[in-house]
């Protein structure tokens, strides 16, 4: 794909455009620059961009004491889905979650999402649990690869 540029997310101006695609596909959970800055340092935060335009981006979460699994999350904003930038995302983040060892993969998706759950479904993913976040009332869906 020539007109996709996928760069981890290092420089304030890539932390706010990747804030930006986050913001705008999951409005439940808004994150501030500082949030963003604060997961960049402990999981791989990457930002794809088209002729010159942030329109994804992706966040890779090692294995921990509370998930078992590499959590692999890849997005695209819905004026660029269905051309291929969510599979790159996807594929380059699976990549480097399988060099992070764990019990597997899984990923979050926002229940009102459609898209993005036949995204997961359609990859070989299964829905696992649903949970709804403190003052929210649209879950998170945790799906698994099998």
């Amino acid at each position: 794909m020539k007109d996709l540029l996928v760069e981890r997310a290092r420089t304030e101006e890539q932390l706010e455009d990747w804030r930006a695609v986050h913001n705008a596909i999951v409005p439940t959970a808004v994150l501030s620059s500082e949030q963003v800055r604060e997961r960049a340092g402990r999981n791989r935060l990457d930002v794809a961009y088209s002729d010159g335009a942030p329109v994804g981006c992706s966040t890779v979460r090692p294995p921990d004491g509370e998930t078992p699994a590499a959590t692999v999350i890849a997005r695209t904003l819905p004026g660029f889905r269905g051309r291929g930038f969510g599979t790159a995302l996807y594929e380059r983040g699976l990549a480097h979650a399988r060099t992070l060892g764990g019990a597997g993969v899984e990923t979050v998706v926002l229940a009102s999402n459609e898209e993005g759950l036949r995204f997961a479904l359609a990859r070989g993913f299964v829905e696992v649990e649903r949970y709804v976040l403190p003052g929210d009332t649209i879950p998170f869906v945790t799906l698994r690869l099998v």
